[in-house]
C-alpha cells in the first residue's frame, strides 16, 4: 500500500487520512510554506507547529472533523482571521495540534432588513458584514481596528469589544442565535431570530466568549440596527484624563445614548500615529497632552447633533476642561479622525518592542489607573514610553508600553511578566479586570488563579468537562 502524503512523524496517518476523506485532500494544507501563515500571531509572540491545517467548507464538514478528532483524541485549534492578541488561535510548539481554519466558511446566508437580522457563517470578514448591512440601509455596529481581516467567528468566540461598546455593547449584545458544532461532532442549531425567548438556559452565551474551548461557532444570527441619520465626530485636546472624564460626563449628560464613541489617547500614542500612519495629521492647531475622539450620532432628525456638540464644547472651553477641538466638516473627515484612532495599535511596532495590557477599571477610576500605572512602569523600566489609549467610555484602556529609545527589543520584551505584574497590581487595587476584550488564550492563562475565586475556576472546569470530556478543543487555552 502506498504511504499517505499526510503521514508524518508528528501525527499518525490515520486521523489525517480520515480528515481528507471528510473534507477532501485539496482542503488540507501540510506543506511548510502553506501552513506558515497559520502558525504565528501577528505580534510574533507565539510560533507554533502543526501537522496540518484543515479548511472545511460547511458545518457538516466541521462536524465530521470534530467527530474524528474526538474519537482519535486529536487536539484541534480553531482559527478565524488570526487577529487574536492572546495566542489562543495558533497551535503550540508540540507539533500535535491540528489547525481548523474557518476561512472558507464565509457565506452570508440571509439578510433580513425588515426583521433587523443577518445570518452569516463564522468565516465572514467583519468589514463585509458592515458592507452587507449598509447595502440595505442598516448598521452592524461592531467596529474594530482589524475589521478588514478579523472574522465574525473569532469576534464571537472572544466577545470582542471595539469602539462602539459605549452605545451598542459587546459582541454578545449583538447576537440573537448561533449554530455550534460540539467537540463530539454534534451540531446545535440555535439560529433563532427571536428577540425574546425564555425557554430555559440561554446556551449561546456559553459559547460567546469561551474562546473556542466549548464548541466551534459555525454561523450566527446578528442584530441589525437602523443607520443613524446624523453623525458628528470631534477631535479634542485636554490637559489630563481627569479633564477627559469631566468632558465624558458632560457629553453623556447632554447626548445620552446618542454618544456612540468616546476614546482617550495619550500624546505618546498619538505621536506614534503621526510619525508612522499613512496620511496622518493632527486635526488640532498644536500638540496636546491628551486627546479625545468623541462621536455623537442619532436616528432622529429632530436632534441637532452638531448644535449639541458645539454647545457642550463651548461650555467646556469656558470652564477650562477643553483646550482645543475640531468638529469634522464632512463624513470623510470624521472617518479620517477615526482612522487615526484605529491605526494606533499597528504604528507601535515601528517604535520597537511594545508590552501590551488590555485592562478595564470602573470609568471613574480611569484617571487614577493611568497615573498609578504610568508611575509604576516608569519606575520599573526608566525611559520606557507608556502609550495608552482606549475606550474611556466603558473603562477599557489599552495600556501599551513601548521600549526606551535605543533599548534592546528582546531584552525589553523579556520583562513582559514583570511589567504585567505591576500593571495588573494597579488594576486589582481599583477592582478592574486583567482582560477587558482580548480574552485569556495562552498569554493570560497563568493569571486566572490570581483573579478568579477557586469556585469560579472549578465551575469553568466543570463546564469544560461537560462539553469537551476528552479535552480536544483548544486545549490549554483559558484553563
Amino acid at each position: 500500500m502506498t504511504a499517505s502524503p499526510l503521514a508524518s512523524a508528528d501525527a499518525p496517518a490515520a486521523p489525517l487520512e480520515r480528515f481528507a476523506a471528510a473534507i477532501g485532500l485539496r482542503n488540507i494544507l501540510t506543506a511548510d510554506a502553506d501552513t506558515a501563515p497559520y502558525l504565528v500571531e501577528w505580534r510574533g509572540l507565539y510560533h507554533g507547529r502543526t501537522p496540518a491545517v484543515l479548511r472545511p467548507g460547511s458545518t457538516a464538514e466541521v462536524a465530521a472533523i470534530l467527530a474524528i478528532a474526538n474519537e482519535t483524541l486529536t487536539p484541534i485549534v480553531v482559527q478565524g482571521g488570526n487577529t487574536g492578541l492572546v495566542g489562543g488561535q495558533v497551535p503550540d510548539e508540540s507539533g500535535r495540534e491540528v489547525v481548523l481554519s474557518l476561512a472558507r466558511m464565509d457565506r452570508v446566508r440571509e439578510v433580513d432588513a425588515a426583521g433587523g437580522t443577518m445570518t452569516v457563517e463564522a468565516g465572514c470578514i467583519l468589514e463585509r458584514i458592515h458592507a452587507e448591512a449598509d447595502a440595505v440601509d442598516r448598521l452592524f455596529p461592531l467596529t474594530l481596528g482589524a475589521q478588514g481581516s478579523c472574522r465574525i467567528g473569532g469576534n464571537l468566540s472572544t466577545n470582542a469589544g471595539g469602539t462602539a461598546v459605549l452605545a451598542y455593547g459587546n459582541t454578545r449584545d449583538l447576537v440573537l442565535g448561533l449554530e455550534v458544532v460540539l467537540p463530539t461532532g454534534e451540531v446545535w442549531n440555535g439560529l433563532r431570530k427571536l428577540r425574546k425567548d425564555n425557554t430555559g438556559y440561554d446556551l449561546k452565551h456559553l459559547f460567546i466568549g469561551a474562546e473556542g474551548t466549548l464548541g466551534v461557532i459555525t454561523a450566527a444570527v446578528l442584530k441589525l440596527l437602523p443607520k443613524p441619520v446624523a453623525r458628528e465626530v470631534a477631535f479634542i485636546g485636554v490637559e489630563s484624563p481627569e479633564a477627559a472624564l469631566d468632558l465624558f460626563n458632560r457629553l453623556r449628560g447632554a447626548a445620552g445614548s446618542s454618544l456612540t464613541g468616546f476614546e482617550l489617547i495619550a500624546h505618546t500614542a498619538f505621536d506614534f500615529a503621526l510619525r508612522h500612519l499613512a496620511g496622518a495629521r493632527n486635526p488640532l492647531s498644536a500638540p496636546q497632552p491628551w486627546y479625545v475622539l468623541a462621536e455623537v450620532s442619532s436616528g432622529s432628525r429632530a436632534l441637532d447633533v452638531r448644535a449639541l456638540f458645539e454647545e457642550v464644547l463651548a461650555a467646556a472651553f469656558e470652564d477650562g476642561v477643553v483646550t482645543d477641538a475640531a468638529i469634522a466638516e464632512s463624513l470623510a473627515q470624521g472617518d479620517a479622525f477615526w482612522h487615526l484612532r484605529h491605526g494606533l495599535s499597528e504604528v507601535q511596532a515601528h517604535e520597537g518592542g511594545s508590552i501590551k495590557h488590555d485592562v478595564s477599571v470602573p470609568v471613574a477610576s480611569v484617571p487614577a489607573f493611568l497615573a498609578r500605572a504610568t508611575a509604576a512602569v516608569e519606575a520599573l523600566v526608566p525611559g520606557c514610553r507608556p502609550a495608552a489609549f482606549g475606550h474611556m467610555g466603558d473603562g477599557n484602556i489599552h495600556f501599551n508600553v513601548s521600549q526606551p529609545v535605543g533599548a534592546d527589543k528582546a531584552a525589553f520584551i523579556a520583562g513582559w511578566d514583570a511589567m504585567g505584574t505591576v500593571v495588573h497590581g494597579v488594576v486589582a487595587e481599583l477592582d478592574g479586570s486583567i482582560s477587558a476584550e482580548h480574552g485569556i488564550g495562552r498569554l493570560k492563562r497563568h493569571l486566572l488563579p490570581g483573579v478568579k475565586a477557586p469556585l469560579e475556576l472549578d465551575l469553568m472546569r466543570r463546564i469544560k468537562r461537560a462539553y469537551d470530556p476528552n479535552g480536544i478543543l483548544n486545549p490549554n487555552r483559558v484553563l
